[in-house]
């Protein structure tokens, strides 16, 4: 992780304390859905968690690495999160679509909007893949 101190408030913008939201999930707890885990996998994004993006992705669709690092001038600014919807399409699959706000470099805000899909096993959510609109 990057960021060596967490933050007091969640990145993801539910507006609860990190030590409660993304926190634990960060440190090992299993999401409770597919929803969590993809706030969470956000929340990495902004702390520079690139051990935890790799640890809860499916290894099916894993890469064998990930760097969060910026070229220089283009730094990722992440402004926000919003959950469109969440939609649980079977005992064990689901799909999320969110909206990301970011900023690269002095550049202007951009949203990314992405439906993502996530699969359970052994109790686990694992991001699969997703479509980035």
């Amino acid at each position: 992780m990057r960021t060596s101190t967490p933050p007091k408030t969640c990145p993801c913008d539910t507006g609860l304390p990190y030590a409660r939201c993304c926190g634990p999930l960060h440190a090992g707890t299993p999401a409770a859905d597919a929803a969590a885990l993809m706030r969470s996998r956000y929340s990495a994004y902004v702390l520079g968690d690139a051990g935890y993006l790799l640890d809860s992705w499916h290894a099916s669709t894993r890469p064998e690495s990930l760097s969060l690092d910026d070229a220089p001038g283009r730094r990722t600014a992440w402004l926000g999160l919003k959950v469109e919807s969440h939609t649980v399409t079977g005992p064990d699959t689901a799909e999320v679509a969110f909206t990301a706000r970011l900023r690269i470099g002095g550049g202007s805000a951009q949203r990314m909007h992405e439906h993502s899909r996530f699969v359970r096993e052994d109790g686990h959510w694992f991001y699969l893949d997703g479509e980035v609109d």
